[in-house]
């Protein structure tokens, strides 16, 4: 049997891995030192997780996870020194880089990919566990969701004295609950959509199989939906979006109650499903006991994480930046676009890297459509610019207005080209396009790097 080497000794290794691949400009090194002490001792997470006075929290969705842990860090880091991979790198290799970094850290606070969550969870074994949602993504990477699901369980299962907040508005999230834990969803009517959309995912009874029947639906297949055969309804909830107000592309304003507590909160960036964000990360603060007020005062403080919602100027023009990566997140991104006055020129970016998914067919269960009657220009770009452009001209937009520029870079140059000075330049990229815009941005001056900006 191979002898364990010190805990000493393995973490002095990973950082020096860590230091050789920066000096090498092989990326941020976020994570090499962690992949190395897995592959060293994988048991060294759990020990190093150990160390940790007050414990992890772990925020695990498909869409969403980056900006609700984010937000979370806004809210708990007035009261805990965290250990928090702000840098995105939420597989079990960046969590591992982040517990080595984590000198002097209390709390940690991680976002963790829902595939990863299993491991995680039963190697930091967390004292709270927040769920947010799942839907349809990457197929060839998770499988269906119910497989996810399957695997949610069993981590859920296997925290007993684990806190949970979950979102009741998701009917395989809240059903993995079983009546345990924080439930939290929007109650307003006033924002509902009219009917499900055509692409929504979890539409059948997790019980009976039977379709929901919805009172209001929300973002996707969130919403307040009940069985007409076997009765399975959304949970009663415990935290509240109510009075929900849409300004549009720059904020969004609700009341978050709480029983008979209630706080305003005003957010710095838009949009519905920046509500569900705000509301998993209030949960996720409100079972490690946080007050109501500084909560409210937490996410009003908190603004865009790197790629999500955020603007970044160049010049005599600005940058939207919007991640994009499956049906349910670019139709929010579309609907938020479109409450604010639309989109004259666009740049968007498909890419089929293993982050991002090999399967690119999820664009034609995107409503692209609304889109098209404002959009004057269309670059597209990325590894499989080709196939956006034919999703659009599908979508109706004339091919005159769609250039095809597969080199990110010079998409990007195009489209501040096309942009009116003193405009917008909306750019909507899938995963690694978005980091890989980041980078060009970066090196270009205009924005830090998001491993500096999360350091």
């Amino acid at each position: 049997m191979r002898a364990r080497l010190p805990l000493a000794a393995e973490i002095a290794g990973a950082w020096a891995a860590g230091a050789l691949s920066r000096l090498l400009g092989a990326g941020a090194g976020t994570t090499v030192p962690g992949k190395l002490l897995w592959k060293l001792d994988p048991r060294a997470i759990d020990r190093l997780a150990a160390r940790l006075p007050q414990g992890s929290a772990l925020v695990s969705a498909t869409n969403g996870k980056t900006t609700t842990t984010a937000m979370a860090a806004e809210v708990l880091g007035s009261r805990y020194r965290l250990a928090h991979n702000a840098a995105g790198a939420n597989l079990v290799s960046g969590v591992a880089s982040t517990l080595l970094a984590a000198r002097g850290a209390e709390l940690g606070l991680f976002e963790v990919d829902e595939g990863a969550l299993p491991e995680v969870s039963e190697r930091l074994q967390p004292r709270a566990l927040c769920l947010g949602n799942l839907f349809r993504d990457q197929l060839d990477r998770y499988g269906e969701l119910e497989l996810v699901a399957a695997r949610w369980r069993a981590a859920v299962t296997s925290l007993p004295d684990a806190a949970l907040a979950v979102n009741g508005d998701d009917p395989l999230v809240a059903e993995l609950a079983d009546g345990r834990g924080l439930v939290f969803g929007l109650d307003d009517p006033q924002v509902a959509r009219p009917a499900l959309q055509h692409a929504a995912d979890s539409i059948h009874c997790v019980r009976c199989g039977t379709p929901y029947r919805y009172a209001h639906v929300y973002v996707g297949h969130l919403g307040d939906y009940r069985c007409p055969n076997c009765g399975h309804a959304r949970p009663a909830l415990d935290l509240t979006a109510r009075d929900v107000r849409l300004h549009g592309l720059d904020s969004v304003e609700f009341t978050l109650a709480a029983n008979r507590e209630s706080a305003s909160v005003r957010l710095s960036v838009p949009g519905l499903y920046n509500v569900y964000n705000a509301l998993a990360a209030a949960a996720l603060a409100r079972i490690l006991e946080v007050p109501l007020e500084d909560i409210a005062a937490g996410l009003e403080r908190f603004s865009a994480a790197f790629g999500r919602f955020e603007r970044i100027a160049v010049a005599d023009r600005r940058l939207l930046l919007l991640l994009i990566k499956n049906p349910a997140g670019a139709n929010e991104a579309v609907r938020t676009l479109l409450d604010g006055g639309g989109v004259r020129v666009a740049v968007i970016a498909l890419n089929d890297e293993i982050a991002d998914g090999r399967d690119v067919s999820w664009i034609w269960d995107v409503d692209f459509e609304p889109l098209v009657d404002g959009l004057e220009r269309l670059v597209a770009a990325g590894s499989r610019a080709a196939e956006l452009a034919l999703r659009f001209a599908y979508a109706g937009l004339p091919r005159d207005r769609i250039e095809v520029v597969p080199d990110l870079g010079a998409a990007l140059d195009r489209g501040l080209e096309l942009a009116p000075a003193g405009g917008e330049l909306v750019v909507l990229p899938t995963y690694t396009a978005m980091l890989a815009l980041r980078r060009i941005v970066a090196r270009r001056g205009h924005a830090r790097n998001y491993w500096e900006q999360a350091a």
